[in-house]
């Protein structure tokens, strides 16, 4: 199963966040899995390659032309696709995957997430989409989503919602779950 990790590449954040991130990416190697991310370096997505290197995984790298240009292409994906665009990327990931974990980020992890939720909800896939909210990190976020709920902007039956857990061990149940499913 391939699974795709969207998460930050910032490195001024905590070590705790990096410690989980470094847990999943283990986690997916040594279940067999493969890791699918956005082949950058920093922060999370260093942790979370830097895991499934450590055990030996297969590692795909979708990256865009400009983060190259930056100098900040891994060198740890065992496959790197290069695309033009982030939005490139985004549905390169989609077709890639077969389910998709959400870590705590900023603007790109968001806009990831949001695409895969948006697209779920006109039926563009069923593929399960698990967000880790870590120490609360998306309580906000939910608490927005809630509030859309609440004033009927999101259908009170969702046709594709988000898994939510708090753990990362209730995460990886989940993709074992997932695993034995698919």
């Amino acid at each position: 199963m391939k699974i795709a990790v969207f998460c930050s590449s910032s490195n001024h954040i905590a070590n705790q966040y990096k410690k989980v991130a470094f847990q999943l990416g283990e986690f997916i190697a040594e279940s067999g899995n493969t890791l699918v991310y956005g082949g950058a370096t920093g922060g999370l997505m260093d942790s979370v390659s830097e895991g499934a290197h450590s055990k030996n995984g297969e590692i795909i790298g979708v990256i865009p032309n400009a983060v190259i240009k930056m100098n900040r292409q891994s060198s740890l994906p065992t496959n790197l696709i290069t695309v033009e665009t982030m939005s490139e990327r985004k549905a390169e990931m989609k077709v890639l995957t077969d389910i998709f974990v959400v870590l705590p980020g900023s603007y790109g992890t968001l806009d990831e997430m949001l695409d895969i939720v948006a697209s779920g909800v006109v039926g563009e896939h069923k593929k399960p989409l698990i967000i880790l909210n870590q120490n609360g990190f998306y309580d906000l976020f939910l608490s927005q989503i809630d509030l859309m709920r609440t004033e009927s902007f999101i259908p009170l039956e969702e046709k594709y919602k988000p898994i939510i857990v708090s753990e990362i061990n209730q995460c990886i149940e989940l993709i074992k779950l997932s695993n034995k499913n698919s």
